[in-house]
Formats: structure tokens, sequence, C-alpha cells
């Protein structure tokens, strides 16, 4: 058996989304092996994260800076907005590539079962936003569940009289997927092939 400490640290990695007791252990070992260039490099990756951590002000993204580098960067469109759910959808998106505008992160999806509610989400931040001025398309990017198409119907409906494009993702989508999981080509086609909403 390996001591309390060691055990503590398998079980906080092992609550990490996508590591079992098994795969924590095994990266454990691995780090203990090479505890003087891993385990010291990640130690102080993870102190300088927790440090310099801070959800973005303009889009809700997380990063080391406010604004984060997406809204910083002035060789984004910034007529074009894609709104996501979530922080790993946004970072899914834009790992692709295809996407050459900003975010806004709504923090989550409308869900009467979980009592998620629009005053819940980042919606009035997002209509402030558009109210700016300077923001011609929408790109509405939920996932293809019942609760995020949902969303996308009720800011659609928000969104309706205001002088915007309103596209979302194509529905090549799996029903039920999460755009954090689908591979870059799948969301490179339904980038390509977003379509008005009705």
């Amino acid at each position: 058996m390996a001591s309390q400490e060691i055990e503590t640290l398998t079980a906080a990695l092992a609550r990490l989304p996508g590591l079992g007791p098994r795969s924590a252990r095994r990266a454990v070992l691995w780090l203990i092996k090479r505890r003087e260039s891993s385990l010291v490099q990640l130690l102080e990756a993870l102190d300088v994260v927790r440090e310099t951590l801070v959800e973005c002000s303009v889009c809700g993204n997380v990063d080391t800076r406010d604004p984060c580098g997406i809204c910083a960067d002035p060789k984004r469109d910034q007529r074009s907005l894609c709104v996501v759910e979530e922080v790993a959808d946004l970072w899914a998106l834009d790992r692709a590539h295809l996407f050459t505008g900003r975010y806004h992160v709504l923090g989550g999806r409308l869900s009467a079962l979980d009592g998620v509610r629009p005053e819940d989400l980042a919606i009035d931040s997002l209509l402030a936003r558009i109210e700016e001025g300077g923001i011609d398309e929408i790109l509405l990017a939920m996932n293809a569940t019942l609760e995020g198409q949902t969303t996308a119907h009720y800011i659609a409906e928000k969104l309706e009289n205001r002088p915007v494009r309103i596209t979302q993702l194509a529905h090549g989508l799996p029903v039920g997927g999460e755009l954090d999981h689908l591979d870059e080509g799948t969301l490179a086609q339904a980038i390509r092939a977003r379509r008005p909403v009705a």
C-alpha cells in the first residue's frame, strides 16, 4: 500500500474527467518516477495557473489574463460572435481554427429539471454586448441536446427584433453529443454548414 499522501493524490487525480482510479494510479506512478523533472514542472505549472486564473469579464472564458487572449486579439472578427454553453465548448471550437470571431460563454444551458433559468446564465451580458453594436452575426453553438436546443431557441427569440443575423451549427452533430467530445472534422463540417435560425 502507498502512503496516505500518495493515496490522497491518487484520489484527487481520479476525480478528473476521463481518469478513473486505475488511470490515476498509473499517472501518480509515472510522476513519482519522474519527480525531478515532470512532477516539479507539473507542480509549478499548477501553482502559476492557481495564482493567475481569472474569468474573462468580456466573454466568460477562463484564462490567465482579463480580457482573455481571444477577446484581446485584434485579428479576430469583431462582427461575429459565437455563443457556447461552457468554456470547454469554446476551447473545442477554437482548437479547430474554423471560427475567426469572438465568443460568449453562457455558463450552462436552460434546464427545468436542474432548476437552471435564464437569469442563471450569462444571457443578459450577451444582450448587452449586442446592444453595444458592431455585431452582425450570432452563431448559436449549443450542444445537440434537448436543453441545448431549448437554450438556442430562447436566445433566438430574445434576438429576433435585433439587427443581427442568427445562425446555428448544422444538425449533422450527433444528437446528445457534446462539442468538446467531437473530432475537428465533425466540428469543421458543422461550422461550414451553419444556417440561419428560422
